[in-house]
């Protein structure tokens, strides 16, 4: 896999005039001419530098499995790329191009969890914080927030992908960089995510033999910033649509003993990770690659059954991301007979087992310390 940072250097004067447009407005609400606003819940921010691909929808599904045992949580997001406006509140009704796929994809894994979408993200807490004694959260948590700086989190979480850190990338349109590395100082918590398990020890930080070719370092959090590292946990396979399902046994393990053909379609930031881990089962992988967060087409799903069907092996399986199978559920133009191979790969956020300890101890006495959401032992 190249995990070389790519910079079109001839953007390079367009990031400049970028990053004076978003050093004016930083320094508009640092000198609080700008206001942000605070609120009496633990609002807990999981944001990134990039323009995606770090794993924000992985930690906050992490940060639901832990919160969610002791407090109402409500997760709230922009919904990038849906078809409606304004402010929304799941329900069976919203589907992903109401809701987008990653705040759908949570409210269908965590149906106890209060989701809701609105690029206002004030007016989106204070339509939570409205909602009746019985609903209203304890806890807030806003998905991609970093940038959002019309809200003042309570803690902040910032993500960096392990291999791309932002101390070696660009601002946009030249890189992938919202804002400078240096604003990384905002977070409270840094987080090396999709780090590989392989090369991966407690208590020390690896680099991967990358960096260290290409002179690359690793940018160390700050004084009093908790400084981690997780990779990805991909699950077994589950089947798109129950209802077809054709195959037994959804182990991968078990599938490259039966030397299985996969075709794994795609719209995420950075698939190289799930292409990766699926070469592990397989010798004959294609692959179908799409940008983030694309609202598959008729014509796009005529490809893709095209294209399954030419693998000649008769054992074969196509295989998409958990994002991706929230936007392909229910679309019209798949047929019964595509559906029966159709499978997607849910995956989990590891820490170190004693990093882990540390980033829970974190955010629980945070929450359980907040003023005015202080409960009793």
């Amino acid at each position: 896999m190249n995990n070389t940072v790519r910079t079109n250097k001839i953007l390079l004067p367009l990031a400049w005039l970028y990053g004076i447009a978003v050093a004016l407005r930083n320094y508009l609400f640092d000198k609080e001419i700008f206001r942000s606003e605070t609120f009496p819940v633990p609002v807990i921010s999981i944001g990134n530098l990039t323009a995606g691909g770090t794993g924000k929808t992985p930690h906050t599904e992490y940060l639901i499995r832990l919160l969610g045992k002791k407090y109402k949580v409500a997760v709230l997001s922009r919904g990038y790329k849906r078809k409606t406006r304004g402010f929304i509140l799941a329900d069976n009704s919203t589907s992903a191009l109401s809701l987008g796929d990653e705040p759908f994809q949570m409210f269908r894994k965590f149906p106890d969890v209060i989701v809701a979408v609105d690029s206002n993200r004030r007016r989106g807490i204070n339509n939570l914080l409205a909602l009746s004694d019985d609903r209203r959260p304890e806890v807030i948590l806003l998905d991609d927030a970093f940038q959002h700086r019309w809200v003042k989190p309570s803690l902040s979480i910032l993500l960096s992908d392990w291999k791309r850190p932002f101390s070696s990338d660009y601002l946009l349109p030249a890189g992938r960089l919202r804002e400078p590395a240096k604003n990384s100082i905002r977070a409270d918590i840094l987080i090396y995510t999709k780090c590989d398990s392989r090369h991966y020890k407690c208590n020390e930080t690896i680099l991967p033999d990358f960096w260290i070719a290409s002179g690359k370092t690793l940018a160390i959090g700050v004084a009093n910033q908790l400084c981690l590292m997780t990779y990805y946990k991909y699950k077994n396979l589950l089947p798109l649509f129950p209802e077809f399902d054709s195959v037994e046994q959804e182990s991968l393990e078990q599938l490259k003993k039966e030397s299985y053909s996969f075709l794994l379609v795609t719209g995420l930031a950075n698939p190289a990770d799930l292409t990766d881990y699926l070469k592990q089962y397989t010798g004959d992988l294609y692959s179908i690659i799409f940008p983030d967060h694309h609202n598959f087409s008729c014509k796009d799903i005529v490809k893709i059954t095209k294209s399954f069907e030419s693998i000649k092996n008769s054992r074969k399986m196509l295989i998409t991301s958990e994002k991706d199978a929230v936007r392909l559920m229910n679309h019209p133009a798949i047929s019964n007979e595509i559906k029966k191979f159709m499978y997607y790969i849910p995956v989990e956020v590891v820490f170190c087992a004693e990093q882990e300890k540390l980033f829970i101890q974190k955010i629980e006495d945070h929450v359980k310390n907040f003023t005015g959401n202080r409960i009793m032992a």
